[in-house]
């Protein structure tokens, strides 16, 4: 598939076909892109824990907060929800700044991800202290970014954004999840 068409093509997918299990080579591969990435100062200081076991899953799903722009959406009913996880991890033994590396290693996973016909949604709003209890994270490692994955199973559409400037996702009456997209002259401040 052209560049171009895996970028369009990864969205945040927020519904899964759950009967559609991931295998942990999958999730093996993915991070193995990420390992591969540019990473600053070459510090390498991202972990990763991975889960594509059901049970797991099952106790990691309530620990996540699911498309903030739709407050009446309590997130993927049963059936719907990720058959994966990737849980992004900084090494604070190794580096304290983790934001360049966590931006390089997540959309590479997605890209990924998107390329073997998967996808996804990167979660910043999870319960952390829950989430390092639940998977005995020792606490010199930063939880970063939950990664939820799986097949999806909803339409996701870009569109411009419409004169009012509002940029929020929202879903039509088919279930069709629209994302606004403000124009290239917009975001473009300078150009010599």
């Amino acid at each position: 598939m052209p560049f171009q068409d895996l970028v369009l093509k990864t969205r945040s997918y927020r519904r899964f076909d759950q009967a559609a299990a991931v295998s942990l080579d999958t999730l093996r591969e993915l991070v193995d892109l990420a390992r591969q990435a540019a990473s600053a100062s070459n510090i390498q200081a991202l972990k990763y824990v991975l889960s594509a076991d059901p049970e797991t899953n099952a106790r990691i799903f309530p620990l996540t907060h699911w498309a903030g722009y739709l407050p009446d959406w309590g997130g993927p009913v049963e059936g719907e929800r990720p058959t994966a996880y990737i849980l992004i991890l900084g090494d604070t033994a190794l580096h304290k700044d983790f934001e360049t590396d966590l931006g390089i290693a997540a959309q590479t996973i997605m890209l990924g991800a998107t390329e073997r016909g998967l996808g996804g949604c990167m979660i910043g709003s999870i319960k952390r202290e829950s989430l390092r209890a639940l998977l005995e994270i020792p606490e010199k490692f930063k939880l970063l970014l939950l990664l939820a994955l799986g097949k999806p199973v909803e339409k996701v559409v870009l569109e411009a954004m419409g004169a009012d400037g509002n940029i929020r996702y929202y879903r039509d009456a088919d279930g069709v999840h629209h994302v606004p997209k403000r124009p290239l002259a917009e975001i473009i401040l300078r150009q010599f």
